[in-house]
């Protein structure tokens, strides 16, 4: 099948691995040990195992926040290799001449990794195949961090889905194909150990200065994190109530495993066991809205995939046309919370104080970005994967394009959120907005999304002074509404 200019092939079963021979394992963002299928069938050969990382080149450079995340994943990962008799091996640089170094290094016969679906990733892939083939070795990928792989899924006439309920009926159809694997108790370390790099040599960390203090104190990296945060949600009544508390952003209302699984510390195939397991006594309209939502990212999977250009392209071609106005001088202002619109302010700080933000409030900004200031969704999507712990390159492509109305099964581009409703709906005693904006802390809730509406008594006794204290709108929003509309109206017509 095709994908953009590449040849994706499905699963190809190669010849038998050489038993009792050295396999490596090729960790990716599949960071954990458990129901980790080619670490599974590296086992299953019977000889020694070398656990290896690469540090890839060619790819697209992740975010400082990402990196933040990868550096602690990765020591999690080492610390659980070598609880079990391995080692994780960590080098930098092209994975193609990587493996072949290893593969003579190690006397290896065997190399397993878990698919990826972006289209640089499976270039890289099948080169790497195609070269360890070449020298009569075993060189075999698996499905492992997505519940469907993207041919697997698609509609009865051909070709894949581009609305997202028709898909979600489809998986649901088609039934998730397994459990989850155990972890396994023991490996045999290969007797040859390779050089290795130090995760201090990659300098993944911030430094002067170091703004992770927050973030750290936000999140636990690792297996063992993503595991206990999974158990909380579903065991701690995290998921009771979901349905509507997952709207609420002064509350933990959500999983937040998002950052977990976008580095792989934890498979779809355990948090889809763990939560339809007949013993969790779950409301049922709040375990399908949990799981609506673990079948989104499969659907944005199935996506990028298909487009492999998502993060770059315009999903319906007639968005190219769309007249993007926006001074891009105020994208600064956007990005470090400094709109004058409060809920969109809380959110952007939310992001740079924890690597995160909340759903509800990133579809509230994205939209501001969009269509209150015009600019370009691009921008937005380059931010979040700088700044977002939880970056995934079909996750942040996909939504940025449905909220700018531009992707697949988009939001209509005239659907543009009131960022002072949304704050009024979804943090009505305006704690989150008092947390993040802390300048607006004594404001009485009243006024609290649009304080350029309090009355200037109002103002000073709560210690705001507007464009001084905390800034005016940069935008006025019933003005930029009209302008986005109309913008939007010259895309149709050039459609």
């Amino acid at each position: 099948m095709k994908n953009g200019s590449n040849t994706v092939s499905e699963p190809v079963k190669t010849k038998p691995s050489n038993a009792c021979s050295t396999s490596i394992v090729w960790f990716r963002r599949d960071l954990r040990i458990t129901d980790n299928s080619a670490l599974r069938e590296a086992l299953k050969c019977g000889g020694p195992v070398l656990c290896v990382f690469i540090l890839e080149t060619g790819q697209r450079d992740i975010g400082g926040a990402s990196k933040w995340w990868l550096h602690h994943s990765l020591a999690a990962l080492s610390a659980s290799i070598k609880q079990i008799g391995g080692q994780l091996v960590l080098r930098r640089g092209d994975p193609v001449e990587i493996l072949e170094d290893l593969v003579e290094v190690s006397g290896a016969r065997n190399v397993f990794w878990n698919r990826r679906y972006d289209a640089v990733g499976m270039e890289t892939d099948q080169q790497v195949k195609a070269r360890l083939e070449d020298r009569d070795l075993v060189a075999q990928s698996f499905k492992s961090n997505l519940l469907f792989e993207p041919w697997e899924i698609e509609k009865n006439s051909g070709g894949y889905y581009k609305v997202y309920s028709p898909f979600q009926r489809a998986c649901l159809s088609a039934g998730v194909d397994r459990s989850f694997h155990a972890a396994p108790g023991r490996l045999l370390s290969a007797e040859l150990q390779p050089d290795s790099d130090t995760l201090e040599d990659w300098g993944l960390l911030p430094a002067s200065p170091d703004w992770s203090e927050t973030i750290a104190a936000t999140w636990t990296p690792g297996e063992a994190g993503a595991k206990a945060r999974l158990s909380a949600f579903l065991h701690d009544d995290g998921i009771t109530g979901y349905r509507e508390r997952r709207n609420l952003p002064a509350i933990e209302g959500t999983s937040r495993l998002s950052p977990h699984i976008a580095f792989g510390e934890i498979s779809p195939y355990q948090i889809w066991t763990a939560a339809t397991a007949p013993d969790l006594e779950i409301p049922s309209l709040d375990l399908e809205t949990f799981l609506s939502e673990v079948l989104w990212r499969e659907f944005s999977y199935s996506l990028l995939y298909y487009n492999p250009d998502l993060a770059s392209q315009n999903f319906q071609p007639r968005f190219d046309a769309f007249p993007w106005q926006g001074n891009t001088d105020f994208l600064p202002l956007w990005q470090t919370g400094q709109t004058g619109y409060p809920m969109v302010d809380a959110g952007l700080r939310q992001l740079w104080q924890t690597g995160w933000m909340h759903n509800r409030v990133r579809m509230i900004t994205a939209s501001f970005l969009v269509k209150h200031m015009l600019l370009d969704w691009r921008h937005g999507e380059a931010w979040f994967w700088d700044t977002l712990v939880d970056a995934d390159p079909a996750n942040n492509a996909a939504s940025w394009q449905w909220v700018a109305g531009s992707g697949a099964d988009a939001a209509p581009y005239f659907r543009i959120f009131n960022p002072m409703s949304q704050g009024e709906k979804f943090d009505r005693d305006g704690a989150y907005i008092r947390h993040f904006v802390p300048e607006l802390k004594d404001l009485p809730t009243k006024y609290l999304n649009a304080p350029w509406k309090a009355p200037g008594d109002v103002l000073k006794k709560a210690g705001v002074e507007l464009g001084k204290t905390y800034p005016k709108p940069i935008v006025e929003h019933s003005l930029a509404r009209e302008k986005a509309l109309s913008a939007f109206a010259k895309t149709k017509e050039a459609a």
